[in-house]
């Protein structure tokens, strides 16, 4: 027999899902749309329709979702884009937010 004690601990053991975070790309005047696009497929695995979709949604209406991930992930590939885009000389911001 369990007591509402015991039954309290186990509920507070149950693993909850993680949080989940958008990465987001930020629209500017001055990166590519190509650059854009690859930074979709290479970075967050998109096939080239749904990177030309997330880089037409930035560029109209000025940011759009690249991916979901866990905190560390989606901070880790925000990083990523925001180092590839200066190291290119672009101004491509990424930045995340809870979903």
């Amino acid at each position: 027999m369990t007591t509402d004690t015991e039954t309290t601990q186990k509920e507070d053991l149950e693993l909850q899902e993680p949080k989940k975070y958008k990465v987001i790309l930020h629209n500017d005047d001055y990166t590519p749309f190509d650059f854009v696009i690859l930074i979709l497929i290479e970075l967050f695995n998109k096939n080239e329709e749904q990177a030309f979709q997330i880089a037409k949604e930035i560029h109209t209406k000025g940011k759009g979702i690249a991916g979901v991930y866990t905190k560390d992930i989606a901070e880790t590939k925000s990083e990523q884009v925001n180092i590839i885009a200066q190291n290119n000389e672009f101004p491509l911001l990424a930045t995340i937010d809870e979903e």
